[in-house]
């Protein structure tokens, strides 16, 4: 089929709308968790969404030294929103931002050498990761479906219960009984359904969007000046590393997709652009990108092999950040329905923890121990943070993170049973899994 501006226009929206909830899930999460008021919120939701236009076009225009030039969509990093909250709430949110863009630089200097720190992050450490991530949000999901505080007196009301599980069905109905792009927004269809239900019940507040500004602009440093906390930084620069390794597994999707061979400077160029998004998220108060997973499934749906869709796909995206009234939309989704959304979402992530996990032998009794003890330390120490309460600040800044601890424990102890390895590709192997 003839590829005209219109209907690469139209597929550019089906782009933006499946990835819209996983956009919006990472400030409404971290903004709520950091205890942010509504003008806050509503900034910090449109210049996301500003922000998510600008990384995607960074990757989609190939330069010398910038972009991999394939179909690819860039949004927050979900597996971010932990230990930023952890950052914010020990060193503040200035400390949050110095790290983003420590982080950015981090990559960039980077780029051109990963290829030989990847060999640290087979599916072994990669699926663990990211399993830990996915369920280590879930408890988050779940306090928002009963109302969002756990300490409230109303804290799992009848009527919060039925938004939140009625958000589920509908998720779940819309992949069972959906076709095509359909399937792809199922999230989105269940939070505006959700949300319906809310209103009908009279329980939507539409004041944020009435409070919120027509048209703004992106403003530098918008929380303040950053500061720069070296252990902040460190965790910070563990996480960017893991998003790293899923976009590898994205960029060769979509080059197997589109039937691009990626070659090594394809991987430098991209991971350049991807730093230098994640920098620019610091100066403009965002939070880190990546390649979003959901958006490769829509690229096989829709059978495109150019990058027109998504440079439309950006445009709508900046178009929309300017206008803070769009970002304040996702502010009147009510808690419990936003639980619900991301109840789903987050185990999606756990799904694709394990999948990852699936190419591993797990007849090798040494793997399951490495699984095994990264789990229970992410799990557990995640859970139950105070265990290292008597220890130095420092320390508990990375005991307290269970995705941190489940990062360096799968690498030690992934080195110390299997060493490095040898002839083996594993860029090529991230990329069979996805």
């Amino acid at each position: 089929m003839k590829e005209t501006n219109s209907r690469s226009a139209v597929l550019g929206l089906q782009h933006l709308l499946a990835m819209y909830a996983g956009a919006v899930a990472v400030p409404l999460l971290i903004g709520t968790g950091l205890g942010f008021n509504e003008a806050q919120m509503t900034y910090l939701i449109s210049i996301d969404i500003f922000m998510c236009g600008i990384a995607t076009l960074l990757q989609l225009v190939v330069t010398r030294f910038f972009g991999i030039g394939l179909p690819v969509v860039l949004g927050c990093a979900i597996q971010a929103v932990s230990p930023l909250i952890l950052i914010g709430t020990k060193s503040g949110i200035s400390a949050i931002y110095g790290a983003i863009i420590a982080a950015g630089i981090f990559i960039v200097l980077i780029a051109g050498i990963f290829s030989k720190i990847k060999v640290l992050f087979p599916p072994l450490v990669t699926g663990t990761v990211i399993t830990v991530i996915g369920l280590t949000l879930i408890p988050v999901a779940i306090t928002k479906i009963g109302g969002g505080d756990a300490a409230a007196a109303n804290f799992g009301d009848p009527t919060n219960l039925l938004l939140g599980f009625v958000t589920i069905a509908l998720i779940i109905g819309v992949q069972v009984f959906g076709k095509g792009f359909i399937r792809s927004i199922a999230v989105l269809i269940g939070l505006i359904g959700g949300t319906i239900l809310a209103a009908l019940l009279g329980l939507v507040d539409l004041s944020a969007i009435a409070h919120a500004p027509v048209f703004h602009l992106p403003q530098p440093f918008y929380f303040g000046l950053p500061t720069f906390d070296l252990w902040s930084i460190v965790l910070m620069i563990i996480i960017s590393i893991v998003s790293l390794v899923e976009s590898t597994g994205v960029y060769f999707a979509l080059g197997d997709i589109t039937e691009r061979p990626i070659t090594g400077n394809d991987l430098k160029r991209g991971y350049r652009a991807e730093g230098l998004a994640v920098i620019l998220g610091g100066i403009f108060n965002t939070f880190p990108y990546t390649g979003f997973s959901q958006n490769v499934g829509l690229v096989q749906l829709s059978g495109i092999k150019t990058r027109r869709p998504i440079f439309f796909s950006a445009i709508f995206l900046i178009v929309l950040g300017l206008f803070p009234k769009v970002g304040a939309i996702a502010q009147i989704i009510p808690e419990a329905v936003l639980g619900g959304g991301m109840l789903v979402m987050f185990g999606m992530v756990a799904v694709q923890g394990m999948r990852m996990l699936s190419k591993v032998d797990f007849m090798n009794d040494k793997n399951l121990l490495v699984i095994a003890v990264s789990i229970g330390f992410g799990l557990g120490f995640n859970m139950m943070p105070t265990l290292f309460s008597q220890m130095p600040e420092t320390v508990q800044m990375f005991t307290g993170n269970g995705i941190v601890m489940s990062s360096l424990t799968a690498i030690v102890l992934n080195l110390f049973f299997n060493g490095l390895p040898k002839g083996t590709d594993e860029v090529t192997e991230l990329s069979l899994q996805q």
